[in-house]
């Protein structure tokens, strides 16, 4: 799976600069991909429409601005230009009745992997592609495959330990990001009011 995701990312270079990848397992079959999105944008319907080029596009926009995927009872959200991750309570409040992964960074680094259930952030790894300064809170079973899936690499392997924490929550959650999806065009994106969300 590491190796998928290392050809995922030699495919697309410029995700290497920043990103935020969030998949959301909902708990209750009620909860809808619009409940989500509501709960992401401080409670209010963000902004949708469709871009020609969401890549190109998502830099003129100072907001986060998202691809959105359906999996088997899954949903993952891109965001596509700045690595905008979101803050710890939107997390807790996405979290309430589902569970939650994200891993993101952007240019100034910030690259941490996160899980968060029941209401609240249950374990974060930061800055996990630097061996010397992993910074680890919550419970640390939670991140156990992750810190085995790190140890199997160079310490200086940034790419495969970046394709490590998209493999990991692939494990987890079952939801993969397809090869071509980041190039789409004419595509639907949402994007939302508050990029400190």
């Amino acid at each position: 799976m590491i190796d998928y995701y290392r050809d995922f990312f030699e495919q697309h270079q410029w995700l290497e600069d920043g990103l935020s990848w969030t998949v959301v397992q909902p708990l209750n079959e009620e909860i809808t991909p619009g409940d989500l999105l509501r709960r992401m944008n401080g409670g209010r319907d963000p902004e949708q429409r469709t871009m020609e080029y969401p890549r190109e596009e998502a830099m003129d926009e100072d907001r986060p601005v998202l691809l959105v995927s359906e999996g088997e009872g899954t949903w993952g959200f891109l965001e596509l230009a700045y690595g905008f991750g979101l803050s710890d309570r939107v997390l807790m409040e996405l979290s309430e009745e589902s569970r939650v992964w994200m891993v993101t960074w952007h240019f100034n680094g910030g690259y941490t992997v996160l899980y968060a259930a029941g209401g609240e952030i249950r374990a974060r790894m930061r800055d996990f592609i630097f061996t010397e300064h992993i910074f680890e809170q919550g419970d640390p079973n939670v991140l156990a495959g992750f810190r085995t899936m790190l140890d199997s690499l160079g310490p200086e392997d940034y790419s495969g330990k970046r394709s490590a924490a998209f493999a990991f929550i692939e494990a987890a959650t079952g939801m993969r990001i397809e090869a071509g999806w980041p190039d789409v065009e004419d595509a639907p994106v949402v994007i939302l009011d508050n990029p400190d969300a």
